[in-house]
């Protein structure tokens, strides 16, 4: 019989299950901080663990849950990792070096069902969620091949909030003392907007932050750009995020792929702000990163420049140019699929 994971327990279940076997709570701390936080391999490694427990737990228990495939590093020193899960799925994670960050973007399911036009993701349909642990072992295998990580980015493969239950159990993990000690603060959450899950993040006591993929401020356009928005429009999202503000006293980022002749024009800036007043938030203008089979194409740097410089006339918050990191490995927004995952 196939041992059981012991990644699969959340700390609050690990406590439960030690006293179940019939041990002390601080064990279950103590397990949790060699796997998570110090990247135990093998059980014999929890040296101030007494043998017989180190015993139990080998004879139980298996600690793998990914494994590397490969690793390639773009001219800007971004890298794509390449992980097979137990099933015999892949995924792609991506880490983002900055002189002031280091960022890892994490995927939260195989695949995505959503079927947006502009990401390569699209291409693979969809597998299945991730589990808590298969996310939060993205973070455990990147940090042992390149040291210190400071922000967490769930903008990787899928659509985080079709899966909120397991990517939330992941922050926990992630900001975790016993875990990796990253402050929910520098972990983001990026949706293409699920509204009933915006609403349940807004109630929910996490405090990570908020971006969401909009693209398009025309309803016909986004809707041609991201099809959920038939189910999720524009003035409904809105709604949402004036609520999730209300409750988070946090802006949300928008993120804003530009797409030569579709999306970038000067009505859809002066649009854009209309549409975002009244919400505390930041626009990440991304030019469009190309990938195979698709047509679209980024504007010209001049083109970018005017939609940029009318948005900071008329837009009273935050407005960032984005430069895609990645791109010559296919790592930049948009583009993870590892050659669609075979």
């Amino acid at each position: 019989m196939a041992k059981k994971l012991i990644k699969s327990f959340t700390l609050e279940e690990l406590r439960a299950a030690v006293r179940d076997w019939g041990y002390k709570p601080y064990l279950a701390n103590q397990i949790f901080l060699w796997l998570w936080q110090k990247g135990a391999e093998d059980f014999s490694a929890m040296t101030d663990i007494a043998q017989n427990k180190r015993r139990f737990l080998k004879d139980n228990f298996a600690i793998p849950v990914l494994r590397l495939e490969s690793r390639v590093e773009g001219k800007d020193k971004t890298q794509k990792f390449l992980f097979s899960l137990p099933d015999g799925h892949k995924i792609e994670s991506v880490f983002i070096p900055e002189e002031d960050r280091k960022t890892v973007c994490l995927s939260s399911q195989v695949g995505c069902p959503l079927g947006c036009k502009l990401c390569y993701t699209a291409r693979i349909g969809f597998k299945r969620n991730l589990k808590f642990y298969e996310i939060s072992e993205q973070v455990l295998m990147i940090k042992k091949i390149v040291g210190k990580v400071t922000n967490i980015v769930f903008m990787g493969m899928g659509e985080p909030l079709l899966n909120l239950d397991e990517v939330i159990k992941a922050v926990k993990i992630l900001s975790s003392n016993f875990g990796f000690k990253i402050g929910q603060r520098k972990i983001t959450i990026s949706t293409v907007g699920i509204i009933d899950k915006i609403y349940e993040l807004a109630d929910s006591p996490e405090n990570v932050k908020l971006a969401v993929s909009l693209n398009s401020p025309r309803d016909e356009i986004r809707s041609f750009l991201i099809p959920i928005n038939e189910k999720y429009p524009i003035a409904e999202l809105m709604k949402s995020l004036h609520y999730y503000v209300k409750q988070k006293k946090k802006r949300v980022t928008f993120e804003y792929v530009l797409i030569k002749g579709l999306n970038d024009s000067e009505a859809d800036a002066r649009l854009l702000a209309k549409t975002l007043k009244g919400i505390p938030s930041k626009i990440n203008l991304i030019p469009f990163n190309p990938f195979p089979g698709c047509d679209f194409k980024a504007p010209t740097k001049r083109e970018i420049e005017r939609f940029a410089g009318l948005l900071y006339q008329i837009f009273p918050y935050i407005i960032t140019v984005r430069k895609s990191r990645g791109t010559d490995i296919l790592a930049g927004c948009g583009q993870l699929a590892g050659d669609k995952l075979p």
